[in-house]
């Protein structure tokens, strides 16, 4: 049990993940170790360990014992939780160390941990870059104040249940040639809880919690990106007969940007040229993330050329610095010329040596009449 990695792990999803996430993860790592696709040499094993956290994640109420109990569920293997004792010799101390008995039962009342919560939260595109503060509400189970957890009507509390004697569980055993078999279930009488509540509580009518709207102050550091996660701690489910609070994790999705677009830390953009800023060289003002800058634009540079402005990017989310900015500049062809414009630019073609609309015309004649004859 002990070298068992934790099921959460092994998909590689956060324990507060939807059922549609583990599927998702589980069909990608599904697929990666497969042994008909996969011929490493673990891959077998590792298909395996995929396969059993998804059986036991993607099933609710297996999902439920797992997060509290992890892989030392007292109620799995074994039949579900079928012992052995009496004429068993040593095996019996053995069967009960698993199965509740002796020193290896679980205190039906003992703190449980909450549950973790995520929440999905859309931010703009320079909040990514820069970070920001906000406040968010979401709706999760709190500690009854009136009760303080335990259910019961102020002035009153649990008391130990006189069926199971506070264990939580009820013994049925039957001889057998075999020996005496003992099975274990919850009790029937407190619902495995070991305490019965006479008097509830008015405000969570027993269950000792109860739905709250909660407002959690969120810091984003500057740098994340879309499906980046923050984890606070503390702040997911209410924890069980006092133990601790679940975390809150919040996957963050990232709006696109009308002018800038974003690879890792690096910022990209696209500026267009005219033909003679192109041809004879310019100086630029173009917008980065924080202001507009300087760019010079050397004679004879081509369409799609990139220039880079070096630490104009994203700031960078673990260490020091920034990412750079990415320019790439696109020659604009001009529409609707007058016919001085044309002139012009005839006059231009014949001096550098290339042929105008009408040269072009010359030539496919003179080709038809190659190939045709006249």
């Amino acid at each position: 049990m002990a070298d068992k990695k934790d099921f959460y792990e092994v998909l590689g999803v956060a324990k507060g993940a939807s059922a549609e996430d583990i599927k998702k993860a589980y069909r990608k790592l599904a697929r990666q170790y497969h042994p008909d696709v996969n011929k490493e040499p673990d891959a077998e094993a590792k298909f395996k360990e995929v396969k059993e956290a998804y059986d036991v994640l993607s099933d609710d109420q297996r999902r439920a014992r797992y997060d509290q109990f992890g892989h030392e569920d007292p109620s799995a293997g074994f039949g579900g939780g079928g012992g052995f004792s009496g004429d068993m010799g040593g095996f019996g101390d053995i069967f009960d160390m698993f199965f509740g008995g002796g020193g290896g039962r679980r205190d039906p009342n003992a703190p449980q941990r909450g549950n973790d919560l995520q929440y999905t939260m859309t931010i703009e595109f320079k909040e990514a870059v820069f970070g920001k503060e906000t406040d968010i509400t979401i709706p999760r189970t709190e500690t009854c104040d009136t009760c303080h957890g335990n259910g019961a009507k102020p002035g009153t509390k649990p008391e130990t249940c006189s069926v199971c004697r506070g264990t939580g569980q009820q013994e049925v055993a039957q001889n057998t040639p075999f020996g005496r078999i003992v099975n274990r279930r919850a009790c029937n009488a407190c619902g495995g809880r070991g305490k019965i509540i006479k008097e509830r509580c008015p405000t969570c009518a027993g269950n000792g919690q109860v739905k709250k709207q909660r407002k959690i102050h969120v810091k984003i550091p500057a740098g994340v990106d879309d499906g980046s996660q923050l984890r606070i701690s503390g702040e997911g489910e209410g924890g069980v007969r006092g133990g601790p609070a679940g975390d809150l994790y919040i996957v963050l999705r990232v709006k696109s940007h009308d002018f800038f677009e974003r690879e890792g830390d690096d910022i990209y953009c696209e500026v267009p040229l005219t033909f003679a800023q192109a041809a004879l060289g310019d100086e630029l003002e173009v917008p980065t993330l924080t202001e507009k800058v300087k760019l010079k634009i050397p004679a004879g540079t081509q369409t799609g050329t990139y220039f880079r402005l070096k630490g104009k990017g994203v700031p960078k989310l673990r260490g020091y610095g920034q990412g750079d900015q990415h320019v790439k500049v696109t020659i604009v062809t001009p529409t609707n010329l007058s016919e001085g414009q044309k002139d012009l630019l005839r006059e231009f073609a014949s001096t550098v040596g290339e042929s105008t609309h009408e040269q072009h015309q010359n030539i496919f004649e003179r080709m038809k009449k190659a190939i045709l004859g006249d």
